[in-house]
């Protein structure tokens, strides 16, 4: 093959990559969910999304967060609101040796379009944590909702509650779930 045809074929099969690599992702909206204008849950509303609307994944953002676009509007959602369609082969035939013949020959294979659920979350850097900053009144409002143990224990007799006994499934002695 002469220097010119390898270079030739080098660039088609990078433009085929490259393309691949730049398209952007198809999803749908697996509920109903809000179209945030930042990657937060605080953030401003830019609009309701219903449940199965189409998008296109424009990037993918830390703390479970993915920029879209859905219909000319542009915003982030929770990855967990998202499905990405995936093609996966199926077999018509029970297996054994005939299968992995026509397996090999290209047959009794079909591929049909289906929905995969897939996500990951990446955890927390020492770069998030050097740069968090404690939302006060949160932990303030989360600290409210603590209750003392007399308080719990009435509110268990007040609503009939019995205490349950649960194994250690460490190994350990077992708890009950308030004293008697």
């Amino acid at each position: 093959m002469s220097s010119m045809r390898i270079r030739l074929v080098v660039a088609f099969v990078f433009a085929a990559l490259s393309g691949a690599a730049w398209s952007q992702e198809q999803a749908f909206t697996n509920r109903s969910t809000e179209l945030k204008d930042r990657a937060s849950g605080e953030a401003r509303t830019v609009a309701t999304l219903p449940e199965k609307t189409a998008v296109k994944v424009l990037e993918r953002g830390g703390g479970g967060w993915t920029r879209i676009d859905a219909g000319g509007q542009t915003g982030w959602v929770r990855v967990f609101h998202l499905r990405f369609p995936a093609t996966v082969e199926t077999s018509s035939s029970g297996g054994g040796f005939l299968s992995g013949i026509t397996g090999a020959l290209g047959g009794g294979r079909s591929s049909q379009p289906t929905t995969i659920a897939t996500t990951g979350i990446r955890g927390l850097s020492p770069e998030d944590l050097k740069n968090a900053s404690p939302d006060t009144e949160a932990l303030a409002k989360m600290q409210s909702y603590r209750s003392d143990k007399a308080t719990a224990e009435r509110f268990a007799r007040d609503g009939k509650l019995a205490a349950v006994s649960i194994d250690d499934p460490a190994g350990g002695s077992s708890s009950k779930g308030g004293r008697r």
